[in-house]
Order: C-alpha cells, then structure tokens, then sequence
C-alpha cells in the first residue's frame, strides 16, 4: 500500500465555510469519491491520507485496479486564478447571497462550485 500512497496524487485542499461550519474539505483528483476533511489544513490531509489508503485497499479487494497518478495532471501548475464574465443578474444575485451568508463573494462562489 505504502508504494500507491507514495505517488504524487492530485490532493486538493480547500477551506471551507458554510452551514456546518469552517473547515479544510480534501479530495484526490485520481480517486473519485475520495475525500476527507479536518478542522486544519494538516488535519485534512492526515485524513485524507487515511481515506486514500482505505479507498486503495477497497478497490485492491473488489479486483479492481488503483489508478496512478497522470503525470501530465500533476506536473501542470494553477494559479488558481480564472476569470468569468457572466450576466449583472447573476452577479447582483451572487452578490446578494453572499452578503446573506456573511462570507466574500469569491468564497461564496467557491462553495457554489465545490457542491
């Protein structure tokens, strides 16, 4: 097992604050369905170091295989930056629930997108 977790898989950490709280939400791009989260960034991916491994052992004893990292995926660097032009109903719409929720408008918008 020690050989998959040794890979360089495509770990995501996002902070995360919405009706359950705040919080460091983890996922493995390679392994749909793999996630895990942590109250900080080092607990998340603890966790979701833990979650790889028995998502690992789970596919390994139902005969299936374990996906290897793409190293075209992993090599690639993101600024995590992009820009979107979308219309002022939406925006204004956006806007409006975020100031709802207390949070930014960016964060809002990443939690929109992460669900």
């Amino acid at each position: 097992m020690k050989e998959y977790l040794d890979l360089p898989y495509g770990v995501t950490i996002r902070h995360m604050n919405d009706g359950s709280g705040e919080y460091y939400f983890a996922t493995v791009e390679e392994m749909s369905g793999c996630m895990s989260d942590g109250a900080t960034q080092e607990e998340a991916l603890s966790n979701i170091r833990e979650a790889m491994e028995l998502w690992s052992e789970g596919k390994i004893e139902a005969g299936l295989e374990v996906p290897i990292p793409s190293t075209s995926a992993s090599s690639k660097e993101y600024g995590g930056k992009y820009i979107v032009r979308l219309p002022k109903s939406l925006h204004a719409r956006l806007v409006m629930e975020a100031d709802k929720e207390g949070v930014s408008l960016n964060q809002y918008t990443l939690y929109k997108l992460s669900v």
